[in-house]
């Protein structure tokens, strides 16, 4: 184990006990009225076998595993009720802050006043913040604990109306599902997966696309659900591209060979799936004599591998052709898409799972990852040119999904009058 990853975890460790410690004293407030000392000892120390052991597990897996078969189902669910116990840890905190921070503020007046302190630190003021505390946190831990179990696989569809001015007139009302981010390597639960793939299949749309991240890191993990999404039926066809998961990146290969191997299995599993997979390409759809193009590029992402070759997907289409480009990476919309000399009309992208957790109700929606990426999810437009963002199909690492459902995405694309 190199230096920066001890010196990593002696901060994290060290860090994550400072917020154990100060959680363990409104867990000695509430358990203080217990009358049984063995219940009292119990419910203390299990406690911190908790809150030490599922870290402890969680890097002992990441430095113990075989890297090269993925992520362990041990990992994926310790991390996942680590993720849910601290946010539920950092809630707590906050309510007990904050009654910490009024009872110092309120002994301070009175010291100030010079009257004695009577009251800011009475044992039944700290029970009831905390009991306060408990209740609020438990919000969040019962979201999390609903995202583990069901959310994952609450599949929403989002349906979307987009005008432009130079659409065909043959393309007036054409509709596109989109799904992105299946990781089927994460699926645990094939029945609840059918019910999402049969929910895409019931738009009934006249094309289907997918966006990227077949898999989490082998090609083999799709192959169980090939025959799945070999049903999806589109009339224009059922076209996708690839991910930054796909090329194998993060897991060791035995040798380049193998790697290669794995991609092309990949590419084969596109094919057996009804996918035409669009490698910095483009094909030229027809209705009623007249055209759009559907172009498709390898992954480009500000961190994630510059692949894409733009200029060769659109080589050859004229510039008044009606456009539509699938780029699995938000960020290549407006670093190099937008401004592009061969104008795109509509990008379709994915790629940021919006976190796989945050709060989306009418009139305000928020994730973490808006931090990382200012466009995360939904509709942005700019000068007339459309970027579409998939909240994802699958997950990845936090087993679960809080309030960002898996999404199906059906665009409506109409003339403007």
């Amino acid at each position: 184990m190199s230096f920066r990853a001890l010196a990593f975890m002696a901060v994290f460790f060290t860090i994550l006990f400072l917020l154990d410690f100060y959680v363990f004293q409104g867990v000695k407030s509430l358990t203080a009225s217990l009358q049984n000392s063995l219940t009292r000892a119990a419910v203390r120390w299990g406690y911190w076998i908790v809150s030490l052991g599922l870290p402890a597990v969680v890097f002992l897996t990441v430095f113990t595993m075989d890297r090269s078969k993925g992520f362990p189902a041990l990992l994926t669910w310790s991390a996942s009720l680590f993720i849910t116990f601290f946010v539920t840890k950092i809630v707590f905190v906050a309510v007990l802050m904050g009654g910490d921070v009024l009872r110092v503020v309120e002994g301070g007046f009175k010291w100030i006043k010079g009257t004695p302190e009577q009251t800011a630190f009475l044992p039944d003021r700290r029970r009831f913040v905390s009991q306060l505390a408990l209740g609020i946190a438990a919000i969040p831990f019962a979201s999390f604990l609903y995202g583990i179990t069901k959310g994952k696989y609450n599949y929403k569809v989002h349906k979307h109306t987009l005008f432009f001015d130079n659409l065909p007139e043959a393309f007036d009302g054409f509709t596109i599902t989109q799904i992105s981010d299946v990781h089927s390597g994460s699926f645990d639960d094939p029945e609840a997966v059918q019910r999402g793939v049969d929910l895409a299949n019931d738009q009934q749309s006249d094309l289907f696309v997918f966006t990227g991240d077949l898999v989490n890191n082998q090609a083999t993990e799709f192959g169980p659900y090939v025959d799945m999404f070999k049903k999806i039926s589109a009339p224009y066809g059922k076209f996708s591209i690839l991910g930054n998961h796909d090329y194998g990146d993060y897991v060791p290969w035995a040798s380049e060979a193998a790697k290669r191997a794995n991609m092309e299995r990949l590419y084969q599993y596109h094919a057996e799936a009804g996918f035409n997979l669009l490698r910095d390409q483009h094909v030229v759809i027809e209705k009623d004599g007249q055209q759009l193009a559907l172009l498709g590029v390898e992954n480009w992402g500000q961190g994630f591998g510059e692949r894409g070759d733009l200029k060769k997907a659109a080589q050859g289409i004229p510039q008044d052709t009606f456009k539509v480009l699938l780029s699995h990476d938000p960020s290549h919309w407006d670093a190099q898409v937008k401004s592009f000399d061969n104008p795109v009309h509509l990008t379709l992208s994915g790629h940021t799972h919006g976190m796989q957790m945050g709060v989306e109700i009418p009139g305000f929606r928020w994730s973490p990852i808006k931090y990382r990426y200012p466009k995360w999810a939904g509709v942005y437009e700019e000068a007339g040119k459309y970027l579409h963002i998939n909240r994802g199909f699958g997950f990845l690492g936090f087993s679960g999904r809080v309030g960002i459902w898996p999404e199906v995405t059906v665009l409506e694309l109409r003339r403007t009058v």
